[in-house]
C-alpha cells in the first residue's frame, strides 16, 4: 500500500485510505490506520474536531451517557490522564476532551479541516474511490470510510414564513460559536426532543419569558448531575477492565450497569414502584434496566410509564400543563429517553409557557411572532430544537457512485440497506461506522464506534494478508441481515412510535426502524463469526499479480 503523502501534495494525491469526518469515529479510525502503516486523509466539514459535539453548543448541551463510560478506552494512558469533572459531561468538556485527544496522538496533520466531501465515485477497472472535495481538489483512495455521524445533519422544519423573521434564529444543532444571551427577550423553543429539553431550562434563567412549542411530549428522567469527585473517578479507573468488558460483552446499550433478572409483573406493586424511586432518584438512562422486558411486553412498559406520567402530575403545579407534558401516544424507551436537569419543573416558572402545536399546529412566522391556533406568540428569537435527519442524512449529502454509477441515494430510497450496518451491497471498500442496521444509537456510542473501527481495521489487516483488493457486502447476506433488523425489531415495543430511529421526523423519508436492536453483545458476536469465517457474506476480489516484464 502506498506511502505516507505530506498534507500539502492533497492535490491529485493518493490515499489507501480517505475517512469522512472527524468526530470520535473519524480520529479513532485515523489512529487505528496510522498504527497499520497506512496513508489516510480525513475531512472534516468542520473548523475542528468533535463531530456532534463540535455543532451542538446549545445552553444546557451535555452527553447522556456518563462522562467516565462516554469516553475512550483504547489508550489506558488516556483513561488515567483524563479527569472528567462532572458525572454528565457537558459540551464544552467534551470537545475539550475530543482536542485533547487530538493533540495527544498528533492526529491533526491528516486531518483538512472545513472541507465537504462533495462526490465519491467507486473506478471498477482500477479498484479506486475518486474523492472530490469542497476545494475544487480530487484524490485518490483504495478505501473509503464515512464517519459522518448518526446525529450531524441537522434538520431544518418546513415552516411558513420562518425566513421572514426578523430576529435571530438559532438551530440547536448547528449552535454559534460565541456565546448567545437572551437576557430581556422573548425566545420561542419549537421542539421538545433532547435538545430541547435540556436547553429550555437554561435559557428560561436568561429571558424575560420562554414560548415552548410541544408537538408531542417526551419521557424525561432526572439526570442527578454532580461534580465527580476524586474517589468515583479513582473507582472507575480501578475497574475500568471489568467496566469496558461488561460494555462490550453484556450490556445492551453498552453501558455499566447492574442487569435485571426478572420482568417488571414478577414483582408486587409495593417493590416495583420502590425499585422505580431508586432509580429515578440515581438518575439517567439506566431507569430502563430496572427490568428486562420493558422494551417486549405493553404491561411491563405501562408501569414504567405511569411511573413516569405520575412524577410529571407531582412536579409540575398547574394541571392543564402537566397533562399536556404527560406523554400517552407511545411506550416509554420506544423514542430515545431523554434526561433533563429540572425540565418539567421549569414549567412552574412564570415566565414560561407551553403551546401544545399538536391541537394548535404552527401555521406560519411572521416578522415578529409564531402564529398556532389563530394565536400570535411575539417573540424577540426563535430556537429550533428540531434534531436531526438521523443515520442517513449526513450520507445522503455525498453524491456516492458505486458499481455501474448507482448511487448510495438511489439504492437507499426505500430505506438504509446494509450488511452489519458496515457495508452496502454494491459499493466495494465503502465502509460506514456505526451505519443504519448496528446498534449505533440504541447504544453507548463510543462503544459502538471503537468495535466498528477496530473490526474495519482487522479487516483491512486481512484484505493486506491475503491480496485482496477489494471486498463488498453480497446481495444475499445484506437482504438477509436487514430482514433480520427488521424481525428484532418487530418482536419489540420500538416501532410503535413515531421516532427518528424511524426517520418518522423527516417528511418523505421511509419509515424502517434503523438501528439493531438485538443488543451490542451479541451484535458485536455476529461480527466477530463473520470474520472468523473468512468474512462470510462478503465477496472479495483478489489482487492482480503485478505483470512479469520479458528481459530484452
Amino acid at each position: 500500500m502506498s506511502a505516507q503523502p505530506s498534507a500539502e501534495s492533497a492535490d491529485a494525491a493518493h490515499f489507501d485510505v480517505v475517512v469522512v469526518g472527524a468526530g470520535f469515529a473519524g480520529m479513532y479510525m485515523l489512529h487505528r490506520l496510522r498504527g497499520l502503516g497506512l496513508s489516510a486523509r480525513v475531512y472534516e466539514q468542520g473548523s475542528g474536531v468533535g463531530g456532534t459535539w463540535y455543532w451542538n453548543r446549545y445552553p444546557g448541551a451535555r452527553c447522556d451517557v456518563e462522562s467516565m463510560q462516554y469516553s475512550y478506552s483504547f489508550s489506558e494512558e488516556l483513561q488515567h490522564e483524563w479527569n472528567w469533572s462532572e458525572r454528565y459531561a457537558p459540551q464544552p468538556e467534551i470537545l475539550q476532551y475530543a482536542n485533547h485527544v487530538a493533540d495527544r496522538f498528533g492526529l491533526r496533520r491528516d486531518i483538512q479541516f472545513d472541507t465537504r466531501v462533495e462526490r465519491a465515485a467507486f473506478d471498477e477497472r482500477r479498484n479506486l474511490w475518486q474523492v472530490a472535495t469542497s476545494d475544487g481538489k480530487a484524490v485518490t483512495a483504495r478505501f473509503v470510510v464515512l464517519a459522518t455521524g448518526c446525529l450531524s445533519n441537522a434538520r431544518k422544519p418546513d415552516i411558513r414564513g420562518l425566513d421572514r423573521f426578523k430576529g435571530p434564529v438559532y438551530h440547536t444543532g448547528h449552535w454559534p460559536h460565541h456565546p448567545v444571551d437572551f437576557t430581556g427577550l422573548r425566545v420561542g423553543v419549537i421542539g421538545t426532543g433532547s435538545s430541547g429539553i435540556q436547553s429550555v431550562p437554561v435559557i428560561a434563567e436568561q429571558a424575560k419569558h420562554v414560548t415552548v412549542f410541544q408537538r408531542t411530549a417526551q419521557f424525561s428522567i432526572p439526570a442527578r448531575n454532580a461534580k465527580l469527585t476524586d474517589e468515583e473517578r479513582s473507582w472507575f479507573r480501578a475497574n475500568y477492565p471489568e467496566i469496558r468488558r461488561f460494555a462490550r460483552e453484556e450490556a445492551k446499550n453498552g453501558i455499566y450497569t447492574e442487569l435485571p433478572d426478572r420482568g417488571a409483573l414478577d414483582d408486587g406493586d409495593n417493590e416495583r414502584r420502590a425499585k422505580y424511586e431508586a432509580r429515578w432518584q440515581h438518575g439517567g438512562l439506566t431507569f430502563m434496566s430496572v427490568y428486562n422486558n420493558l422494551a417486549l411486553d405493553q404491561a411491563a412498559n405501562d408501569t414504567a410509564a405511569d411511573f413516569v406520567r405520575d412524577k410529571i402530575v407531582e412536579i409540575v403545579r398547574d394541571p392543564a400543563t402537566a397533562k399536556l407534558l404527560t406523554p400517552g401516544s407511545y411506550p416509554i424507551g420506544t423514542k430515545r429517553i431523554c434526561i433533563d436537569t429540572d425540565y418539567f419543573a421549569t414549567f412552574n416558572r412564570p415566565n414560561v409557557t407551553l403551546v401544545d402545536i399538536k391541537a394548535d399546529p404552527i401555521e406560519e412566522v411572521t416578522a415578529t411572532a409564531v402564529r398556532s391556533g389563530g394565536n400570535e406568540h411575539e417573540l424577540d428569537a426563535l430556537v429550533l430544537a428540531t434534531g436531526f435527519d438521523a443515520m442517513t442524512g449526513s450520507v445522503a449529502k455525498i453524491d456516492i457512485r458505486g458499481r455501474d454509477g448507482q448511487t448510495l441515494n438511489q439504492k437507499w430510497a426505500e430505506g438504509p440497506r446494509t450488511y452489519l450496518g458496515l457495508m452496502s451491497a454494491g459499493f466495494p471498500n465503502l465502509f460506514v461506522i456505526t451505519g443504519p442496521g448496528s446498534p449505533s444509537v440504541l447504544s453507548n456510542m463510543i462503544v459502538s464506534i471503537e468495535q466498528h473501527v477496530d473490526w474495519i481495521s482487522d479487516c483491512l489487516v486481512y484484505m493486506r494478508d491475503n491480496a485482496v483488493a477489494a471486498i463488498e457486502a453480497e446481495e444475499d447476506a445484506e437482504s438477509k441481515w436487514v430482514a433480520h433488523v427488521n424481525e428484532v425489531a418487530s418482536a419489540t415495543l420500538y416501532p410503535q412510535a413515531d421516532s427518528w430511529y424511524m426517520g418518522a421526523n423527516i417528511p418523505g423519508k421511509p419509515r424502517i426502524f434503523m438501528p439493531y436492536i438485538g443488543g451490542v453483545g451479541p451484535y458485536r458476536q455476529i461480527c466477530n463469526d463473520v470474520a472468523a469465517r473468512g468474512y462470510e457474506g462478503f465477496a472479495m476480489t483478489a489482487a492482480e499479480a503485478p505483470r512479469k516484464v520479458a528481459a530484452s
